[in-house]
């Protein structure tokens, strides 16, 4: 008995650098479908690919209206709004709040749940690098 507890604690320390790995992964994956659900339908994670609205790669910390190749209405042009997490959290509730005369709402009503709104901004933070090398 001793013997398979101390085989069991043994395998234990050998696979817990390989299951920390895992494990993140697993919340980077969760992460990108509850960005999926909620934004993917008009927005894209991938640089510069606009599509009924602007890509959100590096969307965190970089001011509203200035991604270039998107026609941004002129309320958020002239905003002078700069994305952190805590605007981002107001936005995704109801963007109207926050910049009124936005081109995404209506038809985007906001998500209510503080919880779903906290996962797309940190899934938003994995494609907002702050030197701009990665890519998705």
């Amino acid at each position: 008995m001793i013997r398979r507890l101390a085989v069991c604690a043994g395998l234990a320390v050998l696979l817990a650098p390989i299951a920390a790995p895992i494990a993140a992964w697993g919340a980077d994956d969760e992460l990108e479908i509850t960005f999926n659900d909620h934004c993917r339908e008009c927005h894209s994670f991938l640089k510069d690919d606009n599509r009924l609205g602007p890509s959100l790669y590096g969307v965190v910390g970089r001011k509203a209206g200035t991604l270039p190749g998107y026609a941004y209405s002129e309320s958020l042009k002239d905003s002078g709004v700069t994305w952190d997490e805590p605007t981002l959290d107001k936005w995704i509730a109801d963007p109207n709040a926050v910049i009124s005369g936005n081109q995404m709402s209506p038809p985007y009503g906001g998500v209510a749940d503080a919880a779903i709104r906290k996962k797309i901004i940190a899934y938003l933070k994995t494609i907002s690098p702050p030197d701009g090398t990665k890519s998705k």
